[in-house]
Order: C-alpha cells, then sequence, then structure tokens
C-alpha cells in the first residue's frame, strides 16, 4: 500500500500557527511582489475567493471580511515543511518527498497494522508540528490521490481515508471528476468530456484500445493505476534537473543597468548553488531581460541570449563572468525593465567534464573555494553568509513583501517570547 499525506493549506497554516488569534479567520497568502492569491484558508474559500485572484482588485472585499493578507514566507514555510517530513521519517522507512507540502510513503514494509489506525496515529505525530494534514492510503500513487482527496473532502473530521477494499475504491472512482485525477490536466480532461468520460469510475471502464489509441502509453498507465495495479514508482532521491532557472520580477521598475546586474549576480549564484548541489555543471548560460508588458505606455522590449562556455562548469565566479557578459549584450538604456532571469543549460555529472585543451583557468582552486563558501553558509541554515561582491549594492530590485510575517523558526530575533 502506497500512503499520501498533504499538509492542509499549508501556507495558510504556517501563517496561523504562530499567530492564534486567526483561529477561524480567512486567510491568504500572496504570490511575489504581493501579486496574486496563491494559498486560501477554508475560510477565504468560503468568501468565493479564487486561486490567482489579483490582490489589487479585492482590496474593499479584503478588507470587509477582515481577510489576513500576507507575503509569501519561504523561508518560513520551507522550515516548517522539513519539521514535517522528519516527522514522516520517523515513522515510515521509506519516504518520497513530492512537494514543500506532499509525501509518498512506501507501506509495503509495514508489519501487518490497520492502516488506518497507523493514519490516524501518524496524523497525529505530524499534528504536534503544529501543521494539520490529510492522509489517503491505496495500492497506487494515483489512487492515494484520490483516497486523499475524499479524505479531505467527504472525511474531514477524520482527516484519513484507506482503499483497502475493492467497493472503497469503487465508491471514491464514482464521486471524482475525471479533472480530479493526478495526472489528467485541461487537454486530457477535454478529450475526456468531449467523449462523454464525467468520472474516475468512466475511464476505468473504457476500452484499453481506445485509452492506447487517444492517451498513447500514458493513458494506459494512468489507466493500471486506477485499477490498483502500480506503474508510477516511488523516488526517494530527487532526480538531477536538465536545466536551473532562477527569474523573478523586481520590487520596482528598473531602468539602471548597474541595480539590473545586482539583481541578475544573485540569480546567478542561487542558480550556481542549486547546480552544485546536484553535482552538476553546466554548458551553456542564458540571460533574459524584459519590460512589464501590462504596462501599454511603456515601450516594450525582450531579448535573451545564450553562451557557450568553453568547459562546462558549477563554479559561480566563472558564471557571474559569462552572466555580465551576457547582459552587456541584451541590456539596453531606456527602458523600464521589470524582469531578469539567467537559466544554466545543456547540464551534465560534473564527473563527466573534460577539460578543454587551451582552457588556463585554475579550476582545483574554483573547486575549493566553491566548497568552502557552500560550507559556510550551509552551516548558517543556507543563508548566503558568504557572496561575491557583485551581489551587493542598494537591493531595490528585491521582491515587494509588505505583509511578510517575521520567520519564526530560523532568525533568532523572530522568535517568540512567552511571558508566563
Amino acid at each position: 500500500m502506497i500512503g499520501l499525506v498533504d499538509c492542509n493549506n499549508f501556507y495558510a497554516s504556517c501563517e496561523r500557527l504562530f499567530q492564534p488569534r486567526l483561529a477561524g479567520r480567512p486567510i491568504v497568502v500572496l504570490s511575489n511582489n504581493d501579486g496574486c492569491v496563491i494559498a486560501r484558508s477554508d475560510e477565504a474559500k468560503a468568501l468565493g475567493i479564487e486561486m490567482g485572484a489579483p490582490a489589487f482588485l479585492m482590496e474593499e472585499m479584503l478588507s470587509s471580511h477582515q481577510v489576513a493578507v500576507f507575503s509569501s514566507n519561504y523561508t518560513l514555510y520551507g522550515s516548517l515543511s522539513d519539521r514535517v517530513m522528519q516527522t514522516l521519517h520517523m515513522h515510515c522507512h521509506t519516504v518520497e518527498v513530492y512537494s514543500i507540502d506532499e509525501a509518498f510513503l512506501y507501506l509495503y514494509d509495514m508489519p501487518h497494522i490497520s492502516y488506518e489506525q497507523y493514519a490516524i496515529n501518524l496524523r497525529a505525530a505530524v499534528k504536534a508540528t503544529g501543521i494539520p494534514v490529510s492522509i489517503g492510503i491505496a495500492p497506487t500513487k494515483t489512487l492515494a490521490k484520490l483516497a486523499n482527496r475524499y479524505a479531505k473532502e467527504k472525511k474531514k473530521a477524520l482527516g484519513v481515508h484507506v482503499l483497502d477494499e475493492q467497493d472503497k475504491i469503487d465508491e471514491v472512482l464514482s464521486s471524482s471528476a475525471i479533472d480530479d485525477i493526478w495526472g489528467v490536466g485541461p487537454q486530457y480532461t477535454k478529450l475526456l468530456q468531449r467523449h462523454g468520460f464525467k468520472t474516475a469510475m468512466d475511464l476505468v471502464r473504457a476500452p484499453e484500445e481506445w485509452i492506447r489509441k487517444n492517451m498513447t502509453v500514458v493513458g494506459q498507465r494512468l489507466l493500471n493505476e486506477l485499477k490498483g495495479i502500480p506503474c508510477i514508482e516511488m523516488e526517494t532521491e530527487e532526480a538531477p534537473r536538465k536545466n536551473i532557472c532562477v527569474a523573478r520580477s523586481f520590487g520596482h521598475l528598473l531602468s539602471e543597468k548597474t541595480e539590473i546586474a545586482e539583481a541578475l549576480a544573485n540569480y546567478t549564484a542561487i542558480a550556481a548553488r542549486k547546480l552544485r548541489k546536484q553535482h552538476s555543471c553546466a554548458r551553456v548560460i542564458n540571460v533574459f531581460l524584459q519590460t512589464n508588458n501590462f504596462r501599454q505606455q511603456d515601450e516594450q522590449y525582450f531579448r535573451s541570449i545564450n553562451l557557450q562556455l568553453p568547459v562546462p562548469s558549477s563554479s559561480t565566479t566563472e558564471l557571474l563572468q559569462y552572466a555580465t557578459k551576457a547582459l552587456d549584450l541584451v541590456y539596453r538604456s531606456g527602458y523600464n525593465f521589470k524582469k531578469v532571469g539567467v537559466m544554466l543549460l545543456e547540464l551534465i555529472p560534473s564527473n563527466q567534464v573534460q577539460s578543454g585543451i587551451f582552457d588556463q583557468r585554475d579550476r582545483p582552486r574554483d573547486q575549493r573555494l566553491m566548497t568552502a563558501v557552500d560550507a559556510i553558509n550551509r552551516s548558517w541554515n543556507g543563508k548566503e553568509l558568504v557572496k561575491f561582491g557583485r551581489q551587493s549594492g542598494g537591493r531595490r530590485w528585491t521582491l515587494r513583501q509588505e505583509r511578510l510575517s517575521p520567520c519564526y523558526t530560523t532568525r533568532l530575533q523572530d522568535v517568540l517570547t512567552i511571558n508566563i
């Protein structure tokens, strides 16, 4: 059996955890630069607040209903996610961290116990972190996803649902819409609805020949999963990324090249750190720069450029040099720029890098430097205690976060003080 643990309204739950006064009050969390709604509490959902809704269009409604509005605090969310995942690892040998608020549990090697009681106990253990979760258990990942949704919607008080009998599986399949199925995106939803499919049970009853013809091997695998035949393996180790991109909108429109260069340097350092973490090197670096196409009063501009590295590299020092060179080639004065980004492409394992015949760079020295910098920053919970000079400056490019909550778990001055 496979379990899926999903944190309930995770970002909103994180914000509520350290502010008990928010109990029962609607909460929304906004995207970067306080733009759109990316998370909602149950109370906010009941008000009809939609995901992706622009915050500036709802100011009056948010105020009239006393909705608590927060800027996204990814440092806090990441810290609390780690606590949840550590708890799961304490209660299960094999855990696949699927996202910041979801994890699959491999339960085939569990002793002969009641899966429902196990899920209830696990839910209580995770609740000790302050984060409520729902748990679905089923023979496959796809069914576990549906069981988890059922636990949230139909068995909210208990918070768990186990599909250990065919009758239970059929009940969930019959009550799940086509677009509720994990792996069925907008295009497949349109295709299936056009052919009369309304529920997951309709899909299970479809002829396999039709599924293979219209949905290829992806559909066949999905069909098998819904029938209780496991086809999606557990992935306990994160697969190396094929490319790495770091790009963010500025907190304010920028026109000065020095400020854009500072932002790009910080993004490049982040991308390089991710590259080293998965033990890869990049052959190509791409830099792009763009204005805000929603500002019709501004002249628009977008350009990107690829630069080939002479030898694949993960050195922040070298990548910064090429990122700066790329910015020199794409920057144009006289524009109000909204966003800059860097992508590292054509990644290869670091142990497969071939030296260049004309390469004169002291790469062993670069590697020692990066190892030392990463070790120091890692000892400070990943904070960039050591950084390059190009990353410093006015920082007008940083995200607008006017409603940011404290970092209760990672910053000493933000730790709550309780007076007894």
